[in-house]
């Protein structure tokens, strides 16, 4: 009789965020797991469904509370739960963190695995900070083993005692997916390609470009860089600014990033594909306030480009300063812009940084790496509960 392959439930909220896994799930089928995939209906959960030994179960979250959807969601849930019956249910993202962890303890998954990607509290106050801290250690506490994409989100997380040390971990130097660096290097666009998205966007091949890749919300730090925009173009500087994604919330572009007299500032909304902007760019810039591992970072080295970084949780470990990249102080909008017109400024000192940057995306974070180090961290969440 042929053993049953052992299972796994890989959740996140919402369909956007299978990005953080992309790949992954691939991987553990050809490793001999039968995977199920749950999240918010979507574009990307269709598009994964039919890979050989994978499943897909569309499960409707909100991402912000909402207790009689919650509530409805973490139902679902666990009936999803008792009839797959898995050995290890890896959920990640706030929401499908929260209610997939809830529902593999109320329904006895041996193996219960939080992928803790970020601290949404960091940046929040008062009753919300209260409230999200509330929910951070009731998932943790729902989990058998947490992961935290980085070393210093784990440190945080013990900081602020939502976990033991002894109940978190990280692998190998972090991130949550990896990057397969020689296939980010073939999405690259061709030098005609790249020739015509430069004059779509209207940009100079003379003057640098700091790019800026990801969401739009200030817990990204951009009203920090709005000032150091500002205090570079009041001293001459001369660069142009490339920011790629779509704004979250109320807020527009404008609130975010006012425009900056002498700066041509190019903005691309929500893009499927912002692979290819990072071969516009000389520098990026995440002035993020917090983080779990940026991804942007490794894309960027990928690409060839430095990065210039904050002390915030996740990001201080994505570059290593003055050899990657620069790392400056969290909400420093003097020092974000003191660091950003060192690389304006020196080509040469661009392209070592942004050298080094690959070969290390390529030594410690190639996705082969990091996925074989996640796999067999779920064997041995077998074994144990065997």
């Amino acid at each position: 009789m042929t053993a049953r392959r052992p299972r796994i439930v890989l959740g996140v909220t919402v369909d956007l965020s299978l990005r953080l896994m992309a790949g992954f799930p691939q991987f553990l089928a050809d490793r001999g797991w039968d995977v199920h995939v749950v999240c918010s209906p979507g574009a990307r959960l269709d598009a994964l469904n039919g890979a050989d030994g994978v499943t897909v179960h569309p499960l409707t979250m909100a991402r912000e509370p909402s207790p009689l959807s919650d509530l409805r969601s973490l139902i679902a849930w666990v009936r999803l739960l008792r009839r797959l019956r898995p050995d290890v249910i890896s959920v990640g993202t706030p929401k499908a963190g929260l209610l997939g962890g809830i529902a593999g303890r109320l329904t006895k998954v041996p193996g219960r695995v939080y992928m803790l990607r970020g601290l949404r509290l960091e940046t929040s106050t008062g009753v919300s900070r209260r409230i999200f801290t509330f929910l951070e250690r009731l998932t943790i506490r729902s989990a058998t083993k947490t992961l935290a994409v980085s070393a210093s989100l784990a440190s945080r997380a013990v900081e602020l005692k939502l976990a033991s040390p002894d109940a978190i971990t990280v692998l190998g130097d972090g991130s949550s997916n990896g990057i397969d660096v020689d296939a980010f290097e073939r999405s690259l666009p061709s030098p005609d390609t790249l020739d015509r998205l430069r004059a779509e966007l209207v940009l100079s091949t003379e003057t640098p470009v700091v790019g800026f890749v990801g969401r739009l919300t200030e817990d990204k730090g951009l009203l920090v860089l709005s000032a150091a925009v500002e205090r570079l173009a009041n001293q001459g500087t001369a660069f142009q600014l490339l920011i790629v994604g779509g704004v979250e919330g109320d807020a527009s572009v404008a609130d975010l990033i006012p425009p900056s007299p002498g700066i041509t500032t190019v903005t691309t909304g929500f893009v499927n594909d912002p692979e290819r902007y990072y071969a516009l760019m000389d520098v990026l810039c995440l002035p993020t306030l917090r983080e779990g591992f940026p991804n942007v970072v490794l894309e960027a080295a990928a690409a060839g480009v430095p990065t210039v970084t904050t002390t915030a949780t996740g990001a201080v470990d994505s570059v290593v300063d003055g050899q990657t990249g620069i790392v400056v102080p969290a909400g420093d909008a003097d020092a974000l812009a003191d660091g950003l017109r060192r690389l304006i400024a020196d080509q040469a000192l661009r392209q070592r940084f942004g050298a080094a940057a690959k070969l290390r995306a390529r030594e410690r974070f190639d996705r082969s790496v990091v996925w074989a180090a996640q796999e067999r961290f779920y064997r041995e969440l077998v074994g144990e509960s065997a």
